[in-house]
């Protein structure tokens, strides 16, 4: 359990909101779209599984699903034995506890969404209840949603003063902020909403929840790093990115890890700095590592 960082007052980072051009867009996506014309090693798809965020986020969720999803998660390919298990399994807050007892004694952490997930559009109170909920269940990681409410009507100090009491309320969990980058509207805004949660005190931003029709981009996830690259160099905080939502295929995760690793190198990759959260990109990822060569 980490100590929760001390919040940095939302004017000190406005001024540090600097999306891309469309051209650093267009250099940055062929650049990564270059990396996929080179096959996938076993060793570069067994680093994507270990930065996986297995989900199941549906209302016909139940404990025996949840542990099967679980177990999945701790053994990836069952041909496999010295695979390495995926970052964390992310459920619903009722159904810590199943994944709690599922992940014991394995390097698995457990995260749940919390704060009135998907939309965020109950009072604070509840949702600072359900996050402190989530905590007393076991879980290891909360990830919330900014109230976009708030942040699409201007009033970025409500948005920012709800993450910090989020952050609070997780009681020194790792906290990770869904921004709903299909939401925002433009790239400014995302740019805008990655230093705001930031600095309110988030480990993590995260795309999206995967809830509605447009989900994580490209785009997106070039300006989220630029701004957590700005942020990381004024604090000398380091911070992770979580990419998720209508993610499935290797080329998906692929493409998406080489647009955070060309901001800050191969070393973010790593379930520390990065993660991809999904629940069919696991077995899709364990299948084309069958078929490569070991080295």
């Amino acid at each position: 359990m980490m100590a929760a960082p001390t919040p940095i007052e939302l004017a000190t980072v406005r001024a540090w909101a600097d999306p891309p051009t469309p051209a650093e867009v267009a250099r940055r996506l062929a650049s990564a779209d270059e990396t996929l014309t080179v096959a996938a090693t076993a060793d570069e798809l067994a680093g994507l599984i270990a930065c996986i965020d297995l989900t199941t986020l549906e209302g016909s969720d139940t404990p025996a699903r949840v542990a099967a999803l679980t177990e999945h998660a701790r053994i990836p390919d069952p041909d496999d034995p010295d695979l390495a298990p995926v970052a964390a399994v992310c459920v619903y807050p009722s159904l810590v506890p199943a994944a709690v007892a599922a992940a014991s004694g394995s390097p698995v952490r457990v995260a749940s969404v919390a704060g009135a997930f998907p939309s965020g559009q109950s009072p604070l109170p509840v949702r600072l209840a359900d996050i402190a909920a989530a905590a007393e269940a076991g879980a290891d990681e909360i990830d919330i949603v900014l109230n976009r409410g708030a942040f699409l009507a201007g009033d970025l100090e409500t948005a920012y003063s709800d993450v910090v009491a989020s952050v609070a309320a997780a009681e020194g969990r790792l906290v990770k902020v869904i921004l709903e980058t299909g939401e925002l509207g433009d790239l400014p805004s995302v740019a805008v909403a990655t230093l705001l949660v930031l600095a309110a005190g988030a480990d993590f931003v995260k795309t999206s929840t995967g809830k509605i029709p447009v989900s994580a981009t490209p785009e997106a996830v070039i300006t989220m790093s630029r701004s957590v690259a700005r942020f990381e160099a004024e604090t000398g905080r380091s911070v992770g990115i979580k990419v998720s939502g209508g993610l499935r295929t290797v080329d998906d995760a692929r493409r998406y890890a080489a647009l955070v690793s060309g901001q800050f190198g191969p070393e973010r990759l790593v379930p520390a700095g990065f993660r991809l959260g999904a629940s069919r990109l696991l077995d899709a990822l364990v299948d084309a590592r069958r078929s490569v060569p070991l080295t």
